[in-house]
């Protein structure tokens, strides 16, 4: 069995790399060859954190079966100056059973979850757009950048966090990191006028984007909130946008940004155009007209972890990193 650390993986993986194998993988989502069942959650409430766990198997192209554990601990940063999310991955033979490799779940999360906003902001953003809107300043509001950055010509990014100095340690480093303008934003909606591309990476559990905010065009990804009790926009801009998911039937069980709307009559289930891997196999159109309002809400696949665990293997292999342990 192959171990890989953080370090091996962040060696192993581009962003560009891994944007490919996640469009990949929602292809072959989208065409049927993927067996995932709805994650699994424990909530402990005395800690303020959740475990999931989630397997998948990625057939035709990619011949990839393996699960992550992860947990989301969201005083983690505050209280413990400890990252959000910390995950793990067990990538296993899909020929045999036996196990490949485990691996570092932490870095591939943010990498896909950034890859997977790069995917649907290819389909769905306009051609021209180049200003962002980042509403969060941790870790995944880093991968958000840097994927959206090698799929449209960002010109300047603003940014929102209630942290005011994670902020503006954010901003520096990603400006002098991606070479374009990354600004911090006193609040939301500065952040969000203006902009062609909203990210919504944040733990907030009540909206961070109002409709009223947001020019025609506008292109969002929400993929901070994934509990049925909290959300990062507010419904009249589900209402008003063509809603694109990476599963029905995951974001109907989990995703606030959707159950909420619904539960208080503002749109149905079927307000939901697509899913991305639909829009990726050419079976449901993406964007359609410049001024179109487009929402991407993702809770999350494991289909973008397998992907991109199998990716980061192989070029382990390859290139002969990680270590080799028999248990």
């Amino acid at each position: 069995m192959l171990l890989l650390s953080r370090e091996n993986i962040e060696s192993l993986l581009k962003t560009e790399d891994v944007i490919q194998a996640v469009e990949e993988g929602f292809r072959q989502y989208g065409l049927g060859n993927v067996l995932i069942p709805v994650r699994q959650s424990i909530v402990l409430e005395r800690y303020n954190g959740m475990m999931l766990t989630m397997p998948a198997y990625v057939n035709g192209e990619i011949d990839a079966l393996g699960q992550k554990v992860v947990t989301s601990y969201p005083d983690n940063p505050r209280a413990h100056d400890l990252p959000t999310i910390l995950a793990t991955i067990q990538l296993l033979d899909p020929k045999t059973g036996t196990c490949l490799a485990m691996m570092d779940g932490t870095s591939i999360t943010a990498m896909r979850t950034g890859a997977a906003s790069a995917v649907a902001t290819k389909y769905l953003a306009r051609k021209d757009a180049s200003r962002v809107a980042v509403l969060g300043a941790g870790v995944q509001a880093q991968t958000q950048l840097m994927a959206l950055s090698k799929v449209r010509d960002i010109v300047l990014a603003k940014v929102f966090d209630p942290l005011t100095d994670r902020k503006g340690s954010f901003c520096r480093k990603m400006s002098r990191m991606l070479g374009f303008d990354v600004k911090p934003a006193e609040n939301p909606e500065e952040a969000s006028r203006n902009s062609d591309i909203i990210v919504c990476a944040s733990t907030s559990k009540t909206p961070l984007v109002d409709s009223k905010w947001l020019a025609p065009g506008t292109h969002i990804n929400a993929i901070g909130s994934h509990t049925p009790n909290a959300r990062e926009v507010d419904s009249a801009t589900v209402l008003s946008s063509k809603l694109v998911v990476d599963s029905r039937e995951a974001v109907l069980k989990e995703a606030g940004d959707v159950i909420i709307p619904i539960k208080e009559g503002i749109v149905t289930a079927s307000h939901i155009w697509a899913e991305l891997g639909e829009i990726v196999i050419g079976r449901k159109a993406g964007r359609t007209a410049d001024q179109e309002m487009t929402l991407f809400k993702s809770v999350g696949l494991a289909v973008q972890d397998i992907s991109t665990a199998d990716l980061a293997y192989r070029h382990a292999i390859q290139r002969k990193i990680g270590t080799t342990v028999d248990i």
